[in-house]
């Protein structure tokens, strides 16, 4: 399967202009032949907008979900994308997948929130694991921070997902995360990793871009720079399983030796 990683900043604050050039870019990687794209997180209203995050926040099911909606059924692609949602009176830092004909298939809310600045605005998720099937391939989401625990990529290999896709907004001095961390996650785990950064300065961070698609044997099929610009990389969906025959990392655990793990610190 071809899949597009949308490597943006977008524009912050102005959610109309971001559906916008969501659909710009989903029109180029259709026309390309990818079957998804991905964009980072909380890209439609932008990361460090602050205090305007409450108010640009919507529902999972909101006009800017029907928007996108209509976006991927114009252009025949399924759509990952990152975005500030409202649930009552709680803020979640999510991502949404979208089938190629505007269905709504999976949301997830971010479980590791990351420093004061997200900590102040978002209530983390409780759920680890959030699938959706596309395709031949079990499709898994993660936000950004989530993926740097070990735990949680085990989680989705256990219930597996073959590719796992990861909105993010990384910045520097971290590019280490997109460079060696995230190939290590996808092949102790025999799974894809799609990471899909923000890029360019916004508020006080500085992101590093790379967006990543890293594979099951650890092998970084495709890598963006520091600027703006469109991933098109392929998933093989029978090299999960091969991998996994492969490799003997999730026969040879010993859950039992693992109890203490989850304990306090």
């Amino acid at each position: 399967m071809r899949t597009a990683l949308l490597q943006s900043s977008g524009r912050p604050g102005e959610v109309g202009a971001n559906i916008a050039a969501l659909d710009a870019a989903a029109a180029r990687a259709a026309r390309a032949g990818a079957e998804l794209i991905t964009a980072p997180e909380m890209f439609l209203t932008g990361y460090a907008v602050g205090d305007a995050v409450p108010r640009l926040a919507e529902p999972a099911d909101g006009p800017s979900a029907e928007a996108l909606a209509a976006v991927a059924a114009r252009h025949g692609i399924a759509i990952a994308y990152g975005y500030p949602e409202r649930d009552g009176g709680t803020v979640h830092n999510s991502a949404r997948l979208i089938a190629a004909d505007g269905t709504p298939l999976a949301n997830y809310r971010k479980t590791h929130l990351y420093g004061d600045f997200e900590r102040a605005l978002f209530t983390p998720g409780e759920d680890p694991v959030v699938q959706a099937r596309l395709g031949d391939l079990t499709v898994g989401l993660l936000i950004c921070y989530d993926v740097e625990f070990p735990e949680n990529t085990r989680a989705h290999a256990l219930a597996g997902t073959d590719l796992l896709l990861v909105p993010t907004a990384l910045m520097h001095p971290y590019r280490f995360v997109a460079e060696s961390l995230v190939p290590v996650r996808a092949f102790e785990n025999q799974m894809y990793v799609a990471y899909v950064n923000r890029c360019g300065r916004e508020g006080e961070f500085d992101f590093v871009g790379l967006s990543t698609l890293a594979g099951p044997d650890g092998v970084v099929t495709a890598r963006a720079g520091q600027r703006e610009e469109l991933l098109l990389a392929e998933v093989d969906p029978l090299l999960p399983a091969a991998s996994r025959q492969a490799n003997p990392y999730l026969r040879d655990r010993r859950p039992g030796l693992y109890g203490p793990l989850a304990g306090s610190a």
